[in-house]
């Protein structure tokens, strides 16, 4: 019998037209097939332009394939993104799927502490026990990723980027899933953080996340990478 997958890509191909040039159409990905399996760290390696991000986002949903099918899958049930609607992308992010972005998609008045705890928050309504121990828990990560205790009450939009970066990390790691995609999450870090993050990632991966990110510092791929994958052979 097979390993099981977390993600099963087959074919994949991705398109963009370019309206305001004609409708010009540039293939980004073509023939793209993968499977990426619990406890694995794939990391997407190639130049600028190959497609790295384009992947990663046809993979959390917000891009739809041109053609082929991209599989994910929590153990229990799949779901094909290439034909999925917005409702069941918009269920699969939150109990399948961890996006891990560069950047901080603010939230205007939000604390620190509340962003991060909000994946956390999620259906517990009025619960006050839930409520106080999603936070609980993100003081953990904020503490563990040096995010000093006066800025917690803080928006963070007025962060540093390296600060902004581990807002993200710690609201991308808060929830354990079976699937977290990563885009350069330590690019804004120093040598002190780049270790913590780093070793943040392993312990999702040994626990049974699937992981696919993209990581320009060789040192942090050499480190968290079970594969590497060469983008260039899918254009």
């Amino acid at each position: 019998m097979s390993r099981s997958f977390a993600i099963q890509i087959r074919d994949l191909a991705k398109t963009f037209t370019l309206h305001n040039q004609g409708g010009t159409e540039l293939a980004v990905l073509n023939a793209v097939s993968l499977d990426v399996h619990p406890g694995e760290c794939v990391a997407l390696d190639g130049p600028s332009g190959a497609g790295k991000s384009t992947l990663l986002k046809c993979i959390y949903g917000n891009y739809r394939a041109t053609q082929g099918t991209l599989i994910v899958s929590d153990g229990n049930t799949t779901l094909d993104l290439t034909t999925a609607s917005l409702r069941q992308q918009m269920a699969m992010r939150r109990t399948t799927v961890s996006y891990v972005s560069q950047f901080l998609r603010t939230i205007p008045r939000v604390s620190a502490l509340d962003i991060v705890a909000e994946p956390l928050m999620e259906g517990a309504g009025g619960d006050i026990d839930r409520l106080a121990a999603a936070r609980r828990t993100a003081e953990t990560l904020l503490l563990r990723l040096r995010i000093p205790p006066r800025l917690w009450s803080v928006p963070p939009a007025t962060f540093s980027g390296g600060e902004q970066q581990r807002i993200n990390i710690a609201r991308g790691l808060i929830c354990p899933r079976p699937v977290l995609l990563l885009d350069e999450p330590t690019a804004s870090l120093d040598a002190e953080n780049r270790l913590t993050v780093t070793a943040m990632i392993n312990e999702a991966r040994e626990q049974g996340a699937a992981i696919v990110g993209i990581f320009h510092d060789q040192r942090v791929r050499d480190t968290v990478a079970t594969r590497v994958i060469n983008m260039a052979e899918f254009r």
